[in-house]
């Protein structure tokens, strides 16, 4: 079933409702913006490096510890041998790096 188009009244723009829609990255700079009074081109280069310095401390190994919202962190996968489902012939699955987000106390008691 295809999902219906987002109309959102102006109060409804930011709601977090369980169940409700999706926040994308401009919509969330759109948050932040008027959160914090900033202007949007201030909000997009606090949102961008926000995510430039999470994503650069987890390519170096690093754990982002962010206190009462939750830590991310690096998973290492070992290499592997799998099947392809096709043909069923043995193949060799290469060994990865997978981020990882795990929320903390404060930010799942405010969801639930």
């Amino acid at each position: 079933m295809p999902r219906p188009p987002r109309r959102f009244q102006k109060s409804q723009r930011f709601s977090h409702e369980v169940g409700g829609s999706r926040m994308n990255k401009n919509e969330l700079i759109s948050a932040v913006a008027e959160a914090s009074g900033l202007t949007r081109a201030d909000a997009t280069k606090s949102v961008e490096g926000v995510f430039d310095a999470i994503t650069g401390a987890l390519k170096k190994g690093d754990e982002v510890r962010l206190v009462g919202f939750g830590t991310f962190s690096v998973a290492r996968r070992k290499a592997s041998t799998g099947r392809n489902p096709r043909t069923g012939e043995p193949m060799s699955i290469k060994a990865s790096a997978q981020p990882k987000f795990k929320a903390g106390k404060g930010l799942k008691d405010s969801v639930n």
